[in-house]
């Protein structure tokens, strides 16, 4: 199986936050629409998670519950890892579960931490 899969950090606004921002972790693979039970079952398997059907023909499993996200998401790739650059973007990612599973992303300092996590990950990363 070959799907296409991101950790991904957004910091979005809101009203309820000191800082007038909020961080939102989510981890999301995504694969054709013709595989949909195989992605189905990855509910059952982990726990966790919940699929979209999307407009381009496919479907995408999503976890953005943060206690799943640190709690199943993190361990099972640190069990598993991952080859190539999206270990890079994984070892981001869990920079960004420790500082939001300690409340720093509450701080100014934290959410610009957060931030700049979020600018070097994925597509945004610099060799």
């Amino acid at each position: 199986m070959e799907a296409e899969g991101c950790f991904h950090i957004s910091i979005f606004k809101s009203k309820t936050s000191k800082y007038g921002e909020a961080v939102k972790l989510s981890f999301i693979l995504t694969q054709n629409v013709r595989d949909k039970d195989l992605m189905n079952s990855l509910i059952e398997y982990l726990g966790c998670g919940y699929t979209t059907l999307e407009n381009r023909g496919t479907i995408d499993f999503k976890v953005t519950k943060f206690s799943n996200i640190k709690d199943v998401i993190v361990p099972f790739f640190k069990k598993y890892p991952l080859q190539g650059v999206k270990s890079l973007d994984f070892g981001s990612f869990c920079k960004a579960v420790d500082i939001v599973a300690n409340k720093g992303h509450l701080s100014k300092e934290g959410l610009d931490e957060v931030r700049i996590i979020k600018n070097e990950m994925n597509t945004n990363r610099k060799f």
